[in-house]
């Protein structure tokens, strides 16, 4: 089985629509399901708590027809572990892709 190549085009549409909206699920998980503080998270993604709070109430990042396929899911658990410091490796925007592009 050949590596899928990556295209400018697939990386660029990712980019602006999957990034965003598994940067704002994430961001969800940490607040409401782990109970993290707005600020703590804000700190670790270098971001203000403002565009925190904005991805809670899904103002900001969020698609309603996104799918998350369960890898997808899995994934993005392991992203706000990573965010957290709990877990070790890196999560890559290619990482995130894969997962999305197995749905098509």
């Amino acid at each position: 089985m050949s590596e899928r190549v990556c295209d400018i085009m697939v990386c660029d549409a990712m980019v602006r629509k999957l990034v965003p909206t598994a940067r704002a699920e994430m961001v969800c998980r940490l607040v409401t399901r782990q109970g993290v503080p707005q600020t703590e998270v804000a700190r670790r993604l270098g971001i203000s708590r403002a565009a925190i709070s904005q991805y809670v109430s899904r103002k900001r990042g969020y698609c309603d027809d996104m799918y998350l396929s369960p890898e997808l899911s899995t994934m993005i658990d392991r992203w706000a572990l990573s965010v957290m410091g709990e877990e070790e490796g890196a999560i890559t925007i290619c990482d995130l892709c894969r997962c999305a592009a197995k749905k098509f």
